[in-house]
């Protein structure tokens, strides 16, 4: 195990390592960021090969049609290469940038509880969905819940949300329980 990775400290996956192209050690990587480049900012990226936790920095990168293609410092050749296809690459959770007041990253919203302003309990941030006009809250039931039903939830600030409480692991959202029945 690296000795500067701290095991402790929060991860947030960023994207995934694919397959190799060409003979130099050069991989595809699908970016989880928006924009999909905004992946190169980040000095380290963590993945969990099978020597442990490792730290990779990307020494080269270049797009090839719709495929962003990266290369690792110290894996040159396909062989070495290979070991890092299909692994998730993450970064420490303090790499972040700071957000302002009142916006959030979307792995700081899954999981928490969303509640209707009238109290009821829809269930948990299970994911998002980016659909262009706005993102979704996609809410799965949970034991607390009001009923068994999945909700698509938009993710308008203001007009659907009208609270984030990071703390209390709440989201209040004015949307009526029977919306679309």
């Amino acid at each position: 195990m690296a000795r500067d990775i701290d095991p402790r400290r929060p991860r947030i996956v960023m994207g995934r390592i694919g397959r190799i192209h060409g003979v130099k050690g050069w991989l595809k990587l699908q970016s989880w960021t928006s924009p999909a480049e905004n992946i190169l900012e980040f000095a380290n990226l963590l993945v969990e090969s099978e020597n442990g936790p490792e730290r990779l920095r990307i020494d080269q990168s270049r797009w090839q049609g719709s495929n962003l293609l990266v290369r690792f410092q110290g894996y040159d050749d396909p062989e070495r290469s290979r070991k890092l296809t299909g692994l998730d690459v993450a970064v420490e959770s303090n790499a972040l940038a700071e957000l302002a007041a009142g916006e959030f990253y979307w792995h700081q919203l899954q999981g928490l509880q969303v509640v209707s302003l009238a109290g009821e309990i829809f269930g948990r941030v299970s994911r998002l969905l980016e659909t262009g006009a706005n993102d979704v809250l996609v809410v799965e039931p949970d034991a607390g819940s009001m009923d068994d039903r999945q909700r698509l939830i938009p993710y308008v600030w203001e007009q659907v949300v009208r609270r984030v409480d990071l703390e209390a692991g709440v989201i209040q959202v004015d949307w009526s329980a029977d919306y679309l029945e």
